[in-house]
C-alpha cells in the first residue's frame, strides 16, 4: 500500500547577501521582498550611490534567484521613488532632488512637531521605555561615530514618539518621511567626519522628559526647534557646495 503524502513542507533555500557573505536561510516565495529589504536599505544608507545601474541580470545573479522576484522588488522600489525606468529600460538609483527640499523640510518639521506633541497626550509608561531604549542607542552611536546607527536610532526614535501618540496615519507618512531623508542625513553627517555634536543627544533627552512630563506645548517648541536646527545646517551644508558630486535632479 502506498503511503499518504504527508502535507507539504515550506521549502527553504539559501539566500547570500550582496556583499558575497554567508547565506542564510530563505523561505520559499520571500524572494522579492529579500530582495527589496537589502537593494533598499543600500540606498537609503548611500552604499548604492544615486545613478547606479541595477541591471536584472546582475542581481539575479548577485541574489542567486530569478528575474521574477528581482523585477518585483525594482516594482516596489520604484514605487517610493529610489529607483527609476529610463526610456532604454535601464534601472538606476534615484537621484537625491534637491530642488524638492524645502517642501520636505515645510513636511518634516511639521511631523516633528504634531507626532511630539501628541506623544505627551497619549504617551504610557511602555511607549516611554521604548522610546528610551531608542534614545540610549542613538546616543551610544553618537559616541561610536557610527553614522548609519545615528541615522537608523534616530529614525527608530522618531517613529517610537509617533506610535506613543496613537495616530497610525502619522506614523506611516512619518516613516516614509524619514526613510526619504535618510540619504540627505548620510550626506550631512559626512560632512562633520561622522563626528555628530553632543547637542542632538541633548535635546533628545529634553525632548523626551517633555513627553514624560506631558507637556504638550513644550513638546509642540522643542520638536520645531529641533526640525529647524537640522533644517538649518543641512541647507548651509548643501550652500557651501560640498555635494557637488552627488547626483540631482533634472
Amino acid at each position: 500500500m502506498v503511503a499518504k503524502d504527508s502535507k507539504p513542507s515550506r521549502r527553504k533555500t539559501t539566500q547570500p547577501t550582496p556583499e558575497g557573505a554567508a547565506p542564510v536561510a530563505r523561505v520559499r516565495g520571500s524572494g522579492a521582498k529579500t530582495v527589496y529589504d537589502q537593494l533598499r536599505q543600500s540606498i537609503l544608507e548611500l552604499s548604492l550611490p544615486p545613478g547606479s545601474p541595477l541591471d536584472e541580470v546582475t542581481l539575479s545573479e548577485q541574489f542567486q534567484m530569478s528575474r521574477t522576484p528581482i523585477r518585483e522588488a525594482l516594482v516596489r522600489l520604484s514605487a517610493e521613488g529610489l529607483v527609476r525606468t529610463l526610456p532604454n529600460r535601464n534601472t538606476i538609483v534615484s537621484s537625491i532632488d534637491f530642488v524638492q527640499l524645502p517642501v520636505y523640510f515645510e513636511a518634516l518639521r511639521l511631523m516633528y512637531r504634531v507626532t511630539t506633541r501628541a506623544a505627551a497626550v497619549h504617551r504610557t509608561a511602555e511607549h516611554l521605555v521604548v522610546i528610551r531604549g531608542y534614545e540610549a542607542a542613538y546616543a551610544d552611536a553618537v559616541r561610536r561615530r557610527d553614522a548609519l546607527a545615528m541615522i537608523q536610532s534616530n529614525r527608530d526614535f522618531h517613529v517610537a514618539i509617533a506610535q506613543a501618540g496613537g495616530n497610525p496615519y502619522f506614523v506611516n507618512l512619518f516613516e516614509r518621511l524619514l526613510d526619504e531623508g535618510r540619504r540627505i542625513l548620510r550626506i550631512y553627517y559626512q560632512s562633520f567626519d561622522d563626528r555628530l555634536p553632543l547637542q542632538y543627544v541633548d535635546e533628545h533627552n529634553i525632548m523626551v522628559r517633555a513627553i514624560e512630563a506631558q507637556d504638550a506645548e513644550t513638546c509642540d517648541r522643542l520638536a520645531a526647534e529641533h526640525a529647524d536646527q537640522i533644517i538649518r545646517q543641512i541647507q548651509a551644508y548643501m550652500a557651501r557646495d560640498t555635494v557637488s558630486n552627488i547626483t540631482l535632479n533634472d
